[in-house]
């Protein structure tokens, strides 16, 4: 006897299902507001070029202004400069995805908030590949913003950290990239924090008086805001400890897509989503780096 009872499948609409709740709209925007709050690097860029971005390869077009010279007032006629700034594209090369498959009995199973950790995961995973990218920034230091260089790399310990930290703040001060309202920050691995808070220069988060640092910084030290990634890995036994302000680098993203799916071949729901985004150091002589030799 052959069963005529139609096939279910799983869409947006259907609450009936322990899934069903899963509306693309809802967790499009949910999973974009999750992104916006604690990624490290996201706090040391700006956005002021970001678009509509939809697909990998779309660009966002930069202009900066040229620079104003200034002469001394004579017994001559003055003479007006012809200013040309200069274009340059951010290009939205970088393209993640995240896909996941859920087992029909294991949402059964499963408490009420099981999408919202999924996607949570999701969030920690695209800001890992998100901060490591940002982080690789440090390519594109102006020549002279650097402490140490790949054949002497700096060794740091609680005694020395705080003087090698004054020269890297040194180094944005010389390039006029801290200002009043141009406070300066700096990235940090969790063992170079070790060595930070041993030293008795450093100013704790406790002890910065009345301002106010950036979400997760655990205080300051020469001036600048101290931020800690995980994401600060050793290449080629060395780490770049990235500083700089929030002038340097522009990025732009894009939650591009996230959708919910029936899987043919199984009883399983399929969940995905489509992540875009690009940086472009638009100011080099706003960051610096320190080369420090990995324990």
């Amino acid at each position: 006897m052959t069963d005529s009872t139609p096939t279910q499948t799983l869409s947006s609409g259907d609450y009936s299902h322990t899934y069903g709740a899963f509306v693309p709209e809802v967790w499009s925007q949910k999973l974009n507001t999750m992104l916006e709050k604690d990624c490290v690097m996201l706090q040391c860029v700006n956005r002021n070029y970001e678009g509509d971005i939809k697909n990998q390869g779309d660009k966002v077009k930069i202009i900066t202004p040229a620079t104003v010279k200034v002469s001394t007032l004579g017994s001559e006629n003055i003479t007006y400069e012809a200013l040309e700034p200069t274009s340059s594209e951010l290009l939205i090369d970088q393209k993640k995805f995240f896909a996941f498959k859920i087992d029909d009995v294991a949402q059964a199973q499963a408490n009420t908030d099981i999408m919202e950790a999924h996607l949570r995961n999701a969030k920690k995973a695209i800001e890992e590949v998100q901060d490591s990218y940002l982080l690789g920034q440090h390519a594109y230091v102006a020549e002279g913003n650097c402490v140490g260089t790949e054949e002497a790399a700096i060794t740091l310990d609680k005694t020395t950290i705080y003087s090698e930290f004054v020269k890297l703040a040194l180094c944005l001060k010389n390039s006029n990239a801290v200002t009043s309202e141009k406070r300066p920050w700096v990235v940090i691995n969790p063992t170079i924090e070790s060595y930070l808070l041993q030293s008795t220069e450093f100013i704790n988060a406790h002890n910065v008086a009345d301002e106010t640092l950036r979400e997760g910084a655990i205080g300051r030290i020469a001036g600048m805001d101290v931020l800690v990634s995980t994401n600060l890995t050793a290449t080629n036994s060395k780490y770049y400890v990235l500083a700089g302000t929030n002038d340097a680098i522009t990025f732009a993203s894009q939650l591009a897509k996230i959708e919910s799916l029936r899987d043919k071949d199984s009883f399983s729901d399929l969940v995905r989503g489509l992540y875009l985004y690009g940086a472009k150091t638009v100011q080099p002589k706003a960051l610096a780096k320190m080369i420090v030799k990995a324990a």
